[in-house]
């Protein structure tokens, strides 16, 4: 019985999918993902007194390094040769939260649904990681894939986003 499921072969063994015979396509995805915090852990954001330093600066740097370094974290992605990767953070004062957004983008054969993922978590893990001495109950959330274009299944916008 086959999977309908790619990273399974015929008998349930996980592989890495073959891509081979795709098409050469312009693929992009955009995540997203927010990290609350107190009010005063964010005011140590936003006034730029984080005894660590630029926590957004730091955050789009780790970012865009979590999307390079995906096929190092998750074992059947393929390494893909990213063309761009733009990760932008947003301060919302009145949920108390950043939240941030990554975009990716490759000429490839696959998509990069999973570097942009990658990428928002790796920011916000950063993020987290240059505050928790202010505040160690922050919560990362609703991680998750807003759109892909590119490729034979064309393009998806996830239900309720801004793409929408």
């Amino acid at each position: 019985m086959s999977s309908p499921l790619t990273h399974f072969d015929t008998a349930g063994q996980a592989h890495m999918v073959d891509v081979a015979a795709k098409d050469v396509t312009h693929r992009v995805a955009v995540a997203a993902g927010r990290i609350r915090m107190q009010p005063a852990t964010l005011a140590l954001v936003r006034e730029g007194q984080a005894k660590k330093g630029d926590v957004i600066g730091i955050a789009r740097i780790a970012a865009i390094q979590g999307a390079k370094r995906t096929a190092d974290l998750i074992p059947l992605c393929h390494p893909l040769p990213i063309t761009r990767v733009a990760v932008d953070f947003e301060v919302d004062d009145a949920a108390s939260e950043l939240r941030c957004t990554a975009t990716v983008e490759t000429l490839g054969r696959t998509g990069v649904e999973m570097e942009a993922l990658t990428a928002v978590q790796v920011g916000l893990l950063t993020v987290y990681d240059m505050l928790k001495a202010a505040d160690r109950g922050m919560v990362m959330t609703d991680i998750r894939l807003l759109e892909k274009r590119g490729g034979k299944s064309g393009a998806w916008v996830a239900a309720g986003s801004a793409a929408d």
